[in-house]
């Protein structure tokens, strides 16, 4: 079981395994994403490609979505809405039995350090009850220092972006302004990276048509993209070894990394080796 935060379109490539949704945006009971941020989120995590033959399907195809709603139409959000969020994932962790927790979400810096330190320890109750918490490292790079607030917990796999040597002349890579570390103390982050430019996922915008489907995939790049991949390895992982807790699954993640032969504050252990954590 898998819960993400931005909201969901019941896109084709996933929609028989939306087995939830709750809106802390609005009221809505019915799932929606007027942002289209959640959709490709999970399309990357859990999108089995029906809509393209599976040439855009995501890393876990098999596995059930239970989806919040965090961020308002314009991708923006607010700390009570991630602190409702966590909270609503505490309190029905075990109904749902929900394993990992993707939250391809960033902040900055707040004006309340008091709710900021209340979130930072409601992301790590729900590792303590046993949840494998994923984390964007953010898109605010490449300064030290630049990780989202929400990354920067040891109890959470920060997740940042490496595209390799090709994309590097390239301005709009996101490897270019993924958050870094280093953090205060002597905590080392990011703790993987993944891909993250020009990612094709599922498209919140899709349309039905006499054919099939219109529309029904789009690219985004950011460290929201990256995250899920590490999801989606964690989620594949849990299905072959499922007697793993999240500290075992966190060290075969962060063991199997493929060294990139970069500074630890970009690469952490390095570049998330899905096949390495099945081994």
């Amino acid at each position: 079981m898998k819960f993400t935060f931005p909201g969901i379109a019941m896109h084709p490539d996933f929609s028989d395994r939306v087995i939830g949704f709750r809106d802390f945006v609005g009221k809505s009971r019915l799932p929606y994403d007027d942002c289209g941020h959640g959709t490709h989120v999970a399309g990357i995590l859990g999108g089995n490609g029906v809509c393209s033959s599976g040439r855009y399907a995501g890393v876990a195809r098999n596995c059930r979505i239970l989806s919040g709603k965090v961020l308002d139409h314009k991708g923006d959000g607010t700390i009570s809405n991630m602190i409702a969020g966590m909270e609503w994932v505490l309190k029905n962790q075990e109904l749902y039995q929900i394993k990992i927790l993707n939250i391809s979400v960033s902040m900055g810096e707040v004006e309340s350090k008091k709710s900021m330190e209340y979130l930072l320890s409601l992301l790590e109750a729900a590792w303590d009850v046993g949840i494998f918490v994923v984390v964007a490292a953010g898109n605010r790079g490449p300064a030290a220092g630049s990780l989202s607030l929400l990354g920067r917990s040891k109890k959470v796999v920060t997740v940042g972006c490496h595209d390799g040597k090709d994309y590097w002349r390239n301005g709009h890579s996101c490897e270019s302004y993924s958050g870094r570390g280093p953090v205060e103390g002597e905590l080392k982050k990011p703790d993987v990276v993944a891909p993250g430019t020009d990612i094709v996922s599922c498209n919140a915008s899709f349309r039905r048509i006499p054919m099939g489907f219109w529309n029904a995939y789009t690219e985004k790049n950011g460290t929201s993209m990256s995250t899920p991949l590490a999801s989606g390895a964690a989620a594949v992982c849990l299905q072959k070894y499922p007697w793993y807790s999240n500290e075992h699954l966190k060290r075969k993640m962060l063991w199997s990394a493929s060294d990139l032969h970069e500074a630890w504050s970009k690469q952490g252990w390095g570049m998330l080796n899905v096949a390495g954590m099945l081994r």
